[in-house]
């Protein structure tokens, strides 16, 4: 799988690419047909507390799937969106099999 990351307004360490990336590999394990994923992470007005945004796209052999979310953090703005994107592979899922 080819994995993109943007980060936006901001130079992203090592040590968050590298958590972008143990978080994305995890949706592999559990979303078969992903081929490609995108991630942008950007700094959002700078004296907002909640001001890291983490947007992921993934394109999955039936169609996108897409989570964007806001927190203090850029590490648990990820961990949210990754969450979201479990939910909807695994609602993905279902559709496939006609449940």
């Amino acid at each position: 799988m080819n994995i993109q990351i943007h980060s936006v307004r901001f130079d992203a360490d090592k040590k968050l690419i590298d958590f972008v990336h143990q978080k994305l590999d995890k949706l592999i394990q559990i979303g078969d047909g992903i081929v490609n994923a995108e991630v942008y992470l950007r700094l959002d007005k700078d004296q907002e507390k909640e001001n890291k945004i983490s947007e992921i796209k993934l394109d999955l052999s039936g169609g996108p799937l897409f989570a964007k979310k806001q927190s203090k953090t850029f590490e648990e703005a990820t961990d949210q969106a990754v969450n979201a994107l479990k939910r909807q592979i695994a609602r993905h899922k279902q559709k496939k099999r006609g449940v």
